[in-house]
């Protein structure tokens, strides 16, 4: 059975959990809890870079990065689910990319706080990522994504701006909420549609 290689804070292995679970195949994986800070960890001889979420695959293969994984699952649910095909895959890519993108400035915030003393913190740097965040949101507040119809499932592009808003929630407090009615009624939408997004939160 592969083995998803993840963590229960990341949004990218959250993408990863709810995109198997909204394809029906959250029973053909075991998810194997990851520590990026032991350098005993198996994950740096299955991923290069060190990096979750990594699948490893019956054969010892092993497929990284979340957009990698998300494309595999969706193979393996027969194709077209979470990445449809025809002129709409290439906006739900674009989507993705944004949600991608935004979690990527977001942890990388994070990781500044987390691992640089107070006194070697680049304020320009953290403004430069969260500069980031704000443009991405706001673009996404001035057009949200369609919600899903009844027994509809997600797409790719869904599934990781959810993931994004609740990776916000997690370590930025919600304060994105204020600005972004319309995000957070996409969120609620969303959220009530897809039950994995509440089985997958991280409850610290």
């Amino acid at each position: 059975m592969p083995v998803l290689r993840s963590s229960p804070a990341s949004p990218f292995g959250r993408k990863a959990k709810i995109a198997a679970a909204v394809l029906g195949l959250s029973d053909r994986l075991t998810v194997e809890m990851t520590d990026l800070n032991d350098p005993n960890d198996t994950i740096r001889k299955q991923n290069p870079l060190g990096k979750i979420p990594a699948l490893v695959l019956d054969d010892g293969k092993v497929l990284y990065d979340s957009r990698v994984i998300v494309e595999y699952l969706d193979h393996l649910a027969g194709g077209g689910k979470v990445l449809p095909q025809g002129p709409s895959r290439f906006d739900v890519l674009t989507l993705q990319a944004l949600a991608n993108g935004i979690m990527d400035a977001s942890i990388l915030q994070v990781y500044e706080a987390r691992y640089r003393p107070e006194e070697r913190r680049d304020p320009d740097w953290l403004a430069y990522q969260a500069d980031k965040v704000r443009r991405g949101l706001a673009a996404l507040e001035a057009t949200p994504p369609a919600t899903m119809a009844d027994g509809e499932i997600p797409d790719a592009g869904q599934i990781a701006l959810a993931c994004a808003l609740g990776y916000l929630d997690l370590r930025f407090e919600g304060t994105w909420r204020t600005e972004h009615p319309r995000l957070v009624a996409w969120l609620a939408a969303f959220e009530a549609a897809v039950p994995s997004y509440d089985q997958t939160r991280f409850k610290p």
